[in-house]
């Protein structure tokens, strides 16, 4: 893809020899004549927040729909603790928290009724589902509102519902489709100090984000535009030589639009 540029920023150190939690290799999705993503490679290390950025229709929830197993490759593989996210699929199940755009809330159940069928569905019972109970909730900041029904909350407060349900069962790696996108500052605020805590005990997180803001509270992004990754680097070296993130963005997938139109006028 013309202006593909992978970032490495960084000399190899002892933690490249370790194997990577989650890898993407040659990964492409086709929907007919449609391609939604293709041949995309990356390597995720235990402990990083990597988010996706880029245009709309880039192949970002597609790539993070493929990692959740909830669609597999039409080519390619994707590894998460090198199992195979298709041939293995319900162990991969058990080691991910997968929070799509539109979670899948229980609108009629109470905030703890919520979070108590999540429970449920991962075994979790006795003083332990109390005290998950209290930590998720608290952190949350929901805790005064554990009788609300989830349909009444806010557009805020129902993401961070969502993200204590996904955390329950205290899963290695998150994987987040714009889960803030739409809330309002003070709820993003608060939804990012939880993601940095979970990273704080060595969670890894894969989050798409439209805030570029957010971008840079990661160790790492993927540049997504037309299906294709066009950069990969932390958020200081991607802006390098440009005044903020979003030029830097910005003027990469216009020079990649422009090759492509280009190329096909045959200039």
């Amino acid at each position: 893809m013309p202006g593909f540029d992978n970032i490495k920023g960084s000399s190899p150190d002892q933690k490249d020899l370790v194997p990577p939690l989650m890898e993407a290799d040659q990964v492409s999705k086709r929907y007919g004549e449609i391609t939604a993503l293709s041949e995309t490679s990356f390597k995720i290390r235990e402990g990083q927040i990597v988010g996706l950025v880029g245009s709309d229709g880039a192949g970002k929830t597609t790539l993070l729909r493929m990692a959740a197993t909830m669609m597999p490759p039409t080519t390619g593989a994707i590894r998460i603790a090198e199992l195979d996210v298709v041939r293995e699929k319900a162990k991969v199940k058990g080691l991910i928290g997968y929070m799509p755009q539109r979670f899948g809330l229980y609108q009629d159940l109470t905030v703890a009724e919520n979070l108590d069928f999540f429970m449920d569905v991962f075994g979790i019972w006795g003083d332990e589902r109390k005290k998950r109970r209290e930590r998720y909730l608290g952190f949350s900041n929901l805790l005064p509102y554990v009788d609300r029904k989830a349909g009444d909350l806010s557009g805020g407060m129902k993401q961070k519902l969502g993200l204590a349900c996904v955390l329950v069962h205290h899963p290695r790696m998150l994987i987040l489709d714009e889960p803030t996108n739409g809330v309002d500052p003070v709820s993003r605020k608060e939804f990012w100090d939880i993601i940095a805590e979970m990273k704080g005990e060595g969670m890894t997180i894969l989050v798409s984000t439209a805030y570029l803001d957010e971008g840079e509270k990661c160790d790492r992004l993927i540049l997504m535009h037309a299906s294709h990754v066009l950069a990969e680097a932390p958020p200081s070296q991607l802006k390098k030589g440009f005044p903020d993130l979003e030029e830097a963005m910005v003027q990469r997938i216009l020079a990649v639009d422009r090759s492509l139109s280009e190329k096909a006028v045959g200039v």
